[in-house]
């Protein structure tokens, strides 16, 4: 099943509903990517020995995992940190979910400040770039079971709105409002490239390239924004 996304409407009733507009407005993969969200849809009854997963936490540099379950019965305090996940926030690092069970939701807002509903479900991983402004909750299955991932060490805080202040919004706001083409860029340690959209120069090392291509010997999941 593909991922489903779609533009909310302004109610305020219940989180938990899929708050569609009327007619619906769905948001395309294509749209996510133009805001830093990625994803890949991945085998969660294997998640312990999945090799695509493996494949992508050694490109990516995933190194600390943990599993949280989202219930009642599971979660201390949980209703709680239902209000908390729910409040507005920004992150100083990309946050990484994967769906093993159940369902959830992430909300991102997009470059006119518009809430997309993203509606994850199980084998669904998801990346939002540090300095997007969003925010999870269940839905009526009231139930999930998601995988956390981090590059190096986890940091939990969030930032609630509004917090414009903060480099990592400034910078995400500067890409993500770009128009310009496509780069191929040499990491640090010359071991894998990702691609970005700046109007800036870019104070490190790119290849010369063909404007807005990528070589065809690039996985399609080795795009990601720079950190």
């Amino acid at each position: 099943m593909v991922l489903e996304a779609w533009y909310m409407d302004g109610s305020e009733e219940d989180q938990r509903r899929p708050h569609r507009l009327e007619p619906n407005q769905p948001a395309s993969l294509e749209q996510l990517k133009e805001l830093g969200v990625f994803y890949w849809q991945l085998n969660a009854d294997i998640y312990e020995s999945d090799p695509e997963l493996q494949q992508i936490r050694k490109d990516r540099g995933y190194s600390y995992m943990d599993i949280i379950t989202i219930h009642k019965d599971t979660l201390p305090n949980y209703e709680e940190k239902l209000k908390m996940f729910f409040e507005e926030h920004l992150h100083l690092d990309d946050e990484i979910r994967y769906i093993l069970d159940g369902q959830a939701y992430f909300d991102v807002r997009d470059k006119e400040d518009r809430w997309i509903r993203i509606a994850m479900r199980k084998g669904d991983l998801i990346t939002l770039p540090a300095g997007i402004y969003h925010r999870f909750t269940l839905d009526e299955t009231n139930y999930t079971k998601a995988m956390r991932l981090f590059v190096g060490e986890p940091v939990w805080k969030a930032y609630n709105r509004p917090a414009d202040d903060f480099e990592i919004r400034q910078r995400y706001m500067a890409t993500a409002s770009s128009s310009a083409c496509f780069f191929c860029v040499l990491r640090d340690d010359s071991s894998s490239y990702m691609v970005v959209r700046l109007k800036r120069t870019l104070s490190c090392r790119y290849c010369a390239g063909s404007c807005c291509t990528r070589p065809s010997s690039w996985p399609s999941d080795s795009f990601r924004r720079p950190r």
